[in-house]
């Protein structure tokens, strides 16, 4: 009974609100700001009341209704909320571009924090249900954030990128996305973030296939580490250098891995370790066993090899005793 008296209640604020679009003779101009309030109190009506369909339907309306009379924030506050309601209504097709469209309202009033922040919220909800979505609202949230030449803020979100990234196994734009992070904690002088990002950026080439990439990334950027990182590392390295799996899992198993960010600790723990070399084993010999078969063939072909090879060895010896005969046939000199 309750439900049913708010949504009449918000049926009453939309007739309003419609009323107030309308223009006459005298009234030459719709009334946007009523329009928008109506709306929004009808929105409010319609959520309370768990008809989310329509309560979203007026948020946009009311948005509408703000952008015509110029209230651009407010415009995109109410975007923002409509965002809210999809992940009530369970249904995400619409977030990315609204969060989109949120940003772009923020921008224009020039609020680009709360635009990067619209943008960072609706990324979450989707990161779960559409990642390659979330992905393109984090790039845009970064870019956002640089235009304003905030390198704290952009270091955040290409965090966010690159383990999203790593999560979708997409490990050379990963790779770019830390050295990206590593270029922004840089110009901010955040010099202690870099030796774990160094660290994540051996394990994603190594993820790639490229230990030259990760001995190459470990030589120009194993200075910021610490002395525990640095020996984990170089074990690391050297035994995929030597092909040692058992070398390779002990320092993967490393406690300072395993405590890294989700992403990079789980892209340790299903890292391809390097086969290693297998030694060939020697054939065995069995006591006791029967004689290899021989073909009554060979055996002949043998035989007849072996006299062949007797009688000529006597012809040359016969040979042998008439020259050495013919040698003192004349007596000594």
């Amino acid at each position: 009974m309750a439900l049913n008296k708010k949504i009449e209640e918000g049926l009453d604020h939309i007739k309003t609100a419609e009323k107030s679009l309308k223009t006459s003779l005298l009234k030459w101009r719709p009334d946007f700001d009523i329009a928008a309030d109506e709306y929004s109190k009808a929105a409010t009506c319609f959520r309370n009341a768990k008809s989310f369909e329509q309560c979203k339907d007026c948020l946009l309306k009311a948005a509408d209704c703000h952008r015509q009379n110029r209230s651009l924030f407010h415009a995109a506050k109410c975007i923002d909320q409509a965002v809210l309601v999809c992940k009530d209504l369970g249904d995400y097709r619409d977030v990315a571009s609204l969060a989109e469209r949120a940003c772009n309202l923020y921008q224009q009033h020039g609020s680009p924090d709360s635009g990067s922040a619209s943008l960072d919220k609706a990324a979450k909800l989707l990161e779960s249900q559409r990642p390659d979505q979330a992905l393109r609202l984090y790039q845009r949230a970064a870019d956002v954030v640089l235009i304003e030449d905030s390198q704290r803020q952009g270091a955040e979100f290409t965090s966010k990128i690159a383990r999203l990234m790593v999560k979708l196994q997409m490990y050379d734009e990963a790779a770019d996305a830390l050295r990206r992070e590593i270029g922004l904690h840089q110009q901010s002088e955040n010099i202690s973030a870099i030796g774990r990002l160094a660290v994540a950026l051996v394990l994603v080439q190594l993820a790639r296939g490229d230990t030259v990439a990760a001995e190459k990334a470990f030589k120009e950027w194993g200075n910021c580490c610490d002395a525990p990182e640095v020996q984990t590392l170089e074990m690391l390295l050297q035994a995929f250098d030597e092909e040692d799996p058992q070398a390779a899992r002990q320092a993967l198993n490393n406690p300072f891995i395993k405590h890294m960010d989700v992403e990079y600790a789980r892209l340790a723990r299903d890292l391809p370790l390097p086969e290693g070399v297998v030694p060939v084993s020697k054939p065995s010999v069995r006591q006791n066993a029967a004689p290899s078969y021989v073909s009554p063939k060979a055996v002949s072909a043998a035989t007849s090899a072996e006299e062949g090879r007797k009688s000529a060895t006597g012809e040359s010896n016969e040979t042998k005793s008439l020259h050495s005969d013919d040698e003192y046939e004349g007596g000594l000199c």
